[in-house]
């Protein structure tokens, strides 16, 4: 984002209805990147005049990379004009649509159901969950309720993925592969906390169906390798040394081409935009939630030694343990 960008002051009785934005979760850099272009006094005309009015700062209790990163990011908000409290409840009354920010996967379920059942759109940041079961728990609640939610890593609007995907300039997916950094965090799945970048860049390319992964570990690496209905074949390369950018191919009937650039999260953010404005989620359940399938199976094939994981096992051994808590 630019270092120049203003902010003049905001009225909020003044926002149009329907169009104030509440965070929850307030120890993400994403959580400032998505208020520094919804507020800033140049903010593009795609963000349709929302605008980010108060936030509920708690996010992870206990991963001090998060923790640590609050107070600063409270001042830094509270000089784009948005007001802190102390609760959901209470941002919820002061709110339309919600962008749920915490880092910690874990308390994503606890603090979604709230904002379902006070009936507002809300858009949740990587990892929708901290477990494959709360993944589904999310989704199943959200269905129960009659609410839509949408969850997407930015990396799903690289450059090139529109006139790969929606375009098929290179015709019909045979396959991918992505690589991207894939820091461990202990209290989450392997790649449910940063890996998941590069797969759901996978996912975007390849799209739902995968069969079985098979995973092959090192301290510094991990090679994952789907098969897709087809014989598709996609694979993602986590990086924990040496260069760590983000990237990938796609291999078409009719040529092989780069996945472009990642532009940071302004286009992802305007996808979120027109979510907000229609209700309708840009990514499906199933694929979100296939995402974070292929996630759990890639670390039952490590437990297993590099032996391939089935996908539809791991999604009922998770799918046995949903228990319906809202």
């Amino acid at each position: 984002m630019a270092s120049g960008m203003s902010f003049g002051k905001m009225n909020n009785n003044s926002i149009q209805a329907g169009k104030r934005v509440g965070i929850i979760g307030l120890d993400t850099s994403h959580a400032i990147n998505f208020t520094n272009s919804l507020n800033s006094a140049e903010a593009s005309p795609d963000y349709l005049g929302y605008k980010v009015v108060a936030a509920y700062p708690q996010g992870s209790k206990d991963i001090v990379s998060s923790t640590s990163r609050v107070p600063g990011y409270i001042e830094e908000v509270k000089k784009m004009d948005v007001e802190i409290v102390d609760s959901i409840p209470a941002l919820l009354q002061k709110v339309d649509v919600v962008l749920l920010e915490s880092n910690d996967g874990r308390v994503h379920l606890e603090q979604a159901l709230p904002v379902f059942k006070a009936r507002k759109t809300m858009f949740i940041d990587k990892p929708i969950a901290g477990t494959l079961t709360d993944a589904f728990a999310i989704f199943q609640a959200a269905k129960d309720l009659n609410q839509p939610v949408f969850s997407s890593s930015s990396l799903r609007y690289m450059t090139n993925m529109d006139d790969i995907v929606k375009n098929q300039s290179i015709g019909t997916i045979l396959g991918a592969e992505t690589y991207g950094p894939s820091t461990l965090e202990s209290t989450h799945p392997d790649f449910f906390w940063y890996g998941i970048h590069g797969i759901e860049a996978l996912y975007t390319v390849m799209g739902t169906g995968c069969q079985t992964v098979t995973r092959v570990h090192t301290p510094d690496t991990d090679v994952v390798v789907g098969i897709w209905e087809g014989n598709r074949v996609g694979t993602f390369r986590g990086l924990r040394s040496g260069s760590a950018d983000y990237g990938g191919n796609a291999f078409g009937q009719k040529g092989i081409k780069p996945l472009g650039e990642f532009l940071g999260y302004d286009p992802l953010l305007k996808e979120i935009i027109k979510y907000f404005q229609t209700g309708v989620p840009p990514v499906s359940p199933e694929e979100t939630l296939e995402i974070f399938t292929f996630m759990e199976a890639a670390d039952e094939s490590k437990r297993r030694g590099g032996v391939a994981a089935s996908m539809t096992e791991t999604k009922q051994k998770a799918l046995a343990q949903v228990r319906k808590i809202w």
